[in-house]
């Protein structure tokens, strides 16, 4: 997955055209036509047979094996698609992304049991069960990132199989252009506290590049003696944006391909414990706080996967808590918040690789005859599923701003595209566990990079991700729906 991205193969368009085409679908009942409404959507359950129901009551005659089916269809197809747009083998692509649906999806519908998902009293009153860990649904993506974990690490021969469809890049970028959409109705309902929040996330991420790759640079090149050629990208991807941050800045100042590689590689395991880790964290200690908690989130996890799906669980977590204590926030703003911060952060990912490539051609290694910096570096370097979140967010909030009628429908709409961001999540959870073989990371001789990046991330990064965190989202509450 990570020499594919480093070669360019376009993973971002492919997640912007998959994205706006089940987004345009979802579009449906605007204009009277109901197109997404057989999509399959976990219920919580104590009857498995009651698992699984189509999205829309429109559709309820189908049942839920029935819009199982047609769901995993329509995905694979989308998937086909794009595996023939990266040139993978097809069969061999088939086969392996049906099985990882299923598993998947089945680890969804257990985060869903009433036992795990509940987190009112009433609720527990509706089921007839006397007690719930009250993790909410969301939970299926940490037991599918624990699936994918094990599967890794205990059956290498099954996971190697499977890798030609863990794609999780590509998952979650498609899951963001579609988030764009139902951020954009939210916005529309409550624009003064949409506007702070993109206003606080914007200036929170300045630290980011003022304070934390400085200082992880210094670390690697002064602390552990790396030359430039490492430094500058694990500094990217420990302080940036993870995978994304690490392959732009390599490839701007020409690192060797194995340098990508190495850093990226250490990124997705430390996404992975923060992510078991810093969402409970900030569960038991920022729960009246959901806001910050939530910033944390997209100033600390690195990838764009783990930083959303940290702010996926941080938010249930939150809201359970919350909601226990009889006070129940509008679902949704504090995933927005997370994923706001993570995509300014990604926006800047092609300026910063301009200006290193700018620095490195201009000023640390000698130029060749003919080999000019190029404006274009930045559009190169740029991520384009942001284009993707940007264009379905403004669709949404200018339709719903232009007429209060369009505000229901829009809903309606964006709770439909919603089950297949909330699916891709799933699918982007399994797969990054699914490519973590710990062992064969250690065996390339990772360890040296590890100890930069324990000593940064731990020792720094989290913690001042914090504060800033605190520093321009205390106080800011996402809306009360009761309490």
């Amino acid at each position: 997955m990570i020499t594919r991205r480093f070669e360019g193969i376009g993973e971002d368009w492919l997640a912007v055209v998959i994205g706006l085409l089940i987004f345009a679908l979802a579009l449906g009942p605007v204009v009277g036509a109901d197109l997404l409404g057989w999509a399959a959507a976990p219920k919580t359950w104590i009857e498995l047979g009651k698992a699984v129901q189509p999205a829309s009551s429109a559709y309820a005659g189908l049942g839920g094996l029935t819009a199982l089916i047609l769901t995993y269809v329509f995905v694979l197809v989308l998937m086909l698609l794009a595996a023939a747009a990266l040139g993978a083998d097809l069969r061999r692509f088939a086969a392996s992304f049906t099985v990882v649906f299923w598993l998947a999806y089945l680890c969804w519908i257990a985060g869903n049991f009433a036992y795990i998902a509940v987190t009112t009293p009433a609720d527990l009153e509706k089921f007839g069960i006397p007690w719930s860990l009250r993790l909410t649904g969301e939970s299926g993506y940490l037991i599918a990132l624990i699936a994918g974990l094990a599967i890794a690490n205990f059956l290498p021969g099954f996971a190697g199989w499977l890798r030609e469809a863990a794609r999780p890049e590509l998952f979650i970028k498609i899951a963001i252009v579609i988030l764009g959409g139902t951020l954009g109705i939210k916005a529309a309902e409550q624009i003064d506290l949409a506007s702070s929040v993109m206003f606080r996330g914007l200036a929170a991420i300045i630290e980011a590049y003022l304070i934390y790759w400085a200082v992880v640079y210094w670390v690697s090149r002064k602390w552990f003696g790396f030359s430039r050629e490492w430094a500058a990208p694990l500094a990217s991807g420990i302080s940036i944006c993870g995978v994304s941050a690490a392959i732009a800045t390599a490839a701007a100042i020409r690192a060797r391909p194995i340098v990508a590689v190495m850093v990226s590689s250490l990124v997705v395991i430390f996404a992975m414990v923060e992510l078991l880790i810093l969402p409970f964290i900030a569960a038991k200690f920022l729960s009246h706080e959901p806001m910050v908690a939530a910033a944390w989130m997209g100033l600390a996890v690195k990838t764009d996967g783990a930083a959303v799906a940290s702010g996926a669980i941080t938010e249930s977590l939150v809201l359970a808590e919350a909601a226990a204590r009889g006070t129940v926030y509008e679902k949704g703003w504090m995933l927005g918040t997370t994923t706001t911060v993570k995509i300014f952060i990604d926006i800047f990912i092609g300026v910063w690789a301009f200006i290193l490539a700018y620095i490195w051609t201009s000023y640390i290694e000698p130029r060749k005859a003919g080999d000019e910096l190029r404006s274009r570096e930045i559009w190169e370097r740029f991520p384009k599923f942001v284009l993707g979140f940007v264009a379905t967010f403004l669709v949404v909030f200018l339709i719903a701003i232009a007429s209060e009628t369009y505000v229901k429908p829009l809903g309606e709409a964006m709770k439909e595209a919603n089950v297949f961001r909330q699916l891709f999540f799933l699918l982007t959870f399994f797969t990054i566990g699914l490519l973590a073989d710990l062992r064969k990371l250690w065996q390339e001789g990772i360890g040296k990079l590890a100890a930069v990046y324990v000593v940064c991330l731990f020792g720094f990064v989290i913690w001042v991700g914090l504060l800033i965190s605190w520093i321009f989202f205390q106080g800011v509450h996402p809306p009360i729906v009761s309490g």
